[in-house]
């Protein structure tokens, strides 16, 4: 199954993206295992992280098909071609490069480029991003979303990431937002297994709680 399949229905069960800003390679394995166990299936090692590619082998190897995982902060072509190297299913970056986008698609990973204007976002889809990160989010009204969907096509789907915590998150679910990116809120280096299981549950019974109450 393609990888964009794969995330889509990943964020679709449960619309977290896990950033693991700093995580070890001593520790990947342990941090990925817990938070798929909460029930967070897409997990990104940022590659200004210690031995980013390692982590990303290890974390492929431990969770199998049980969740998603990519690259964070990939800022160059060769970045796509580590990641790639390393088993990476996306690659995500705080801006809009066309070149790291078709590097990405060549590769057979998903992209997901950063915006904050209509036209960085039409630029990433007109080079093929399905995709997109709206970064930093937290500079940003959730209902900012609201009117970029008007123009956005149908098809794209839109990951709030920066800033967001267990205070806003919700909110951002409301606006329509795919996806949210948490970082610092969820993980640190140096979390043990004990200090992401309070985190991830909470942020899980947010998803939860406001799936519910769609239905």
């Amino acid at each position: 199954m393609k990888a964009s399949r794969l995330l889509a229905q990943a964020l679709a069960r449960m619309p977290l993206v896990a950033i693991l800003r700093g995580v070890t390679v001593p520790d990947a394995g342990e941090v990925g295992a817990e938070l798929a166990a909460a029930g967070i299936e897409v997990l990104e090692v940022p590659v200004n992280s210690p031995d980013p590619c390692d982590s990303i082998r290890i974390l492929r190897d431990t969770l199998g098909d049980s969740a998603v995982v990519g690259a964070g902060t990939v800022v160059s072509t060769r970045d796509v071609e580590r990641v790639s190297d390393a088993g990476a299913q996306i690659a995500v970056a705080p801006n809009t490069d066309e070149a790291i986008i078709e590097a990405c698609l060549r590769h057979g990973l998903v992209p997901i480029p950063g915006f904050t204007t209509a036209s960085e976002a039409f630029r990433a889809i007109h080079a093929g991003a399905t995709f997109l990160k709206l970064f930093p989010a937290s500079a940003f009204a959730p209902n900012y979303l609201g009117a970029l969907a008007a123009v956005l096509p149908s098809d794209i789907s839109v990951l709030a990431v920066g800033g967001i915590d267990l205070a806003n998150s919700r909110a951002y679910l409301e606006a329509g937002y795919n996806g949210l990116g948490i970082g610092s809120s969820l993980y640190r280096p140096g979390s043990t297994r004990q200090d992401l299981r309070e985190p991830a549950d909470a942020f899980v019974q947010v998803c939860r709680s406001w799936r519910d109450g769609l239905t």
